[in-house]
């Protein structure tokens, strides 16, 4: 497709990003650890540490993982961690070492975290102790050998300390019991760590990074190769961008997403390492009360979140009273921003949303707005720097303007491949080298890409995927159920919530069996809302192939509820 998006680009903002250099995680983060000694890096829990405390942190537990446990360049290391001050430790010490990151999300059933361990032959997991008896469970069949355990209280001051953690275990009973063998507490690790010699390891551009967990565009969880030069040139990507309205130094940026998930990897970790800036981490965006005190303590400049963040927070008793003089943006992606809540954050906060759109197999940034746009637009923006797009046919014939069609790209943050996965890796790939993103797009005559529809029945919630083959391959499991079809419905609070569709093989089979089946074996947002949103039907709407026909029972629950209000 021709570039007609380069005329509108920000004013400096070059049409390439240079990919001449080496680019890895670990020059970027050691050169922020020498640019930025003395500033703020990472606060939590009313905890700051500088750079160079995390520096230090980082290279002491780096040199443990070589020294003590004997890693490898290569080897995968899993990272069961919310947003604590532990996780920037253990991810600036992976970069150093050449070890491989395999981003867990700790709310993880104990099946759903066994699967990424076996699959990406983990070694190593890092876990906070909260989480710890899952982990224990999910460890048989694994190759996990050694489980470094985190607490709350870590890197507080000593008093804090034991304070937090004395009141976490025992007052709030938020560690429920484990017994995990060969475990290292993280203070001790850093410790043995500090007295090793280890020498420095040499890590490539090319060398892998992450193994990112993602359904890709199609199917079961699988992990995107996400390599050193993927994740900076996305950084130096996403820098020219924004980078005109962004001080080296001197930014403030709120976490309130999850590390684990691409998005906030890239827009809070990553980016704000390489620009020297402030990353104040949210453990439990959930509790919203909480989290406006915490914005009510920073003059914070960029935050980052999804539909549903915003919209609770909106919603928020405080909210209104906080200072958002010092705000520069809020930068929005993960789902579908929508409308009304954008406009209501532009009344609240008198900025708007800045909309963008990624996936994980482009680590992820791949659009974006400019920074000056006034009101909502609907639009993610424009590709950004060395980053071509295509809109194609299913034939992959090349779109016109304002044709709907497959979002293909190219670019330098566009994933190897799938680990261990040659025929997903090539299905995704076309023949001529393009990502096909299974999303349909169209651009406008100015070169603004608006996302249409998904392409898969990939559901979203709250920005998380669901996958609906995930759901229905366990539910066969269950008892009593003939057939089963997970689809995605529109939902106020989560963007999108699941419901199930169940034949029952007899009458002994209960709704109430069925959601307690999902309790135990899904996390919370895999789960439907309700017993309403499991629903039992006689036969399920399929094709003259015999494939379930997802779309008709989307339309049929909507239809439904719309009969029911009348």
């Amino acid at each position: 497709m021709e570039k007609i998006w380069l005329p509108h680009y920000p004013p400096n903002v070059p049409a390439t990003i240079d990919l001449a250099s080496p680019m890895t995680l670990k020059s970027l983060a050691e050169e922020a650890f020498g640019r930025y000694p003395s500033l703020p890096a990472f606060s939590n829990l009313g905890q700051t540490l500088t750079f160079e405390a995390v520096d230090e942190a980082s290279r002491n537990l780096g040199a443990f993982l070589k020294s003590r446990l004997h890693l490898k360049k290569g080897d995968r290391v899993a990272i069961v961690l919310p947003n604590v001050l532990a996780y920037p430790i253990a991810l600036y010490a992976l970069f150093r070492t050449g070890l491989v990151a395999v981003n867990c999300n700790p709310l993880y059933t104990s099946r759903e975290l066994s699967e990424q361990l076996r699959d990406s032959g983990a070694r190593v997991a890092i876990v906070l102790e909260n989480f710890a008896r899952t982990l224990e469970e999910a460890l048989p069949g694994t190759r996990v050998h050694t489980v470094l355990v985190s607490r709350l209280g870590d890197f507080l001051p000593v008093h804090r300390r034991v304070l937090t953690n004395l009141i976490v275990k025992y007052v709030k009973h938020l560690v429920p019991r484990y017994h995990l063998r060969n475990t290292f507490a993280l203070g001790r690790s850093l410790r043995e760590g500090s007295r090793s010699s280890t020498g420095d390891e040499t890590v490539d551009e090319t060398d892998p990074a992450f193994l990112q967990y993602t359904g890709g565009t199609t199917g079961l969880p699988k992990a995107a190769v996400l390599t050193h030069r993927n994740l900076v040139a996305n950084v130096l990507q996403c820098s020219a961008m924004l980078g005109a309205d962004l001080q080296r130094g001197t930014e403030v940026a709120i976490a309130a997403l999850p590390l684990y998930h691409i998005f906030s990897l890239t827009a809070n970790f990553l980016l704000f390492t390489y620009l020297g800036g402030h990353n104040v981490l949210i453990t439990n965006p959930r509790d919203l009360r909480g989290f406006v005190k915490t914005l009510g303590r920073y003059r914070f400049t960029v935050l980052t979140g999804v539909n549903t963040l915003f919209n609770g927070l909106l919603r928020t008793p405080g909210f209104e009273s906080v200072d958002f003089s010092k705000l520069r943006f809020t930068l929005g992606g993960g789902a579908a921003i929508q409308r009304a809540v954008a406009q209501r954050w532009k009344r609240q906060t008198g900025h708007p949303i800045i909309e963008g759109y990624g996936l994980t197999e482009a680590s992820p940034v791949v659009c974006v707005n400019r920074l000056d746009i006034e009101e909502y637009t609907g639009a993610v923006g424009y590709p950004v720097p060395s980053t071509e797009i295509s809109i194609r046919d299913d034939a992959g014939g090349e779109m016109t303007v304002d044709q709907p069609g497959e979002l293909c790209i190219k670019g330098p943050q566009v994933m190897r491949e799938y680990w261990n996965r040659p025929t997903e890796t090539d299905a995704v790939f076309s023949s001529d080298g393009w990502l096909k993103t299974g999303d349909i797009a169209r651009v406008n005559p100015e070169g603004l890409v608006f996302i249409v529809d998904r392409k898969k029945d990939l559901i979203l919630v709250s920005g998380f995927n669901v996958y609906p083959n995930e759901l229905e391959d366990e539910l066969a499991h269950l008892e009593g159920i003939r057939e089963v079809a997970a689809v995605g419905v529109p939902d106020e609070q989560s963007g999108e919530t699941v419901v199930l569709y169940i034949v029952p093989d007899g009458p002994q089979l209960t709704r109430e069996a069925v959601m307690q089946f999902c309790h135990d074996h899904f996390t919370g947002y895999k789960r439907p809302h309700d017993l309403e949103h499991i629903r039992f039907a006689k036969e399920l709407p399929k094709s003259n192939i015999g494939k379930i026909l997802r779309r008709s029972l989307r339309e049929q629950f909507q239809a439904d509820v719309a009969a029911k209000r009348g």
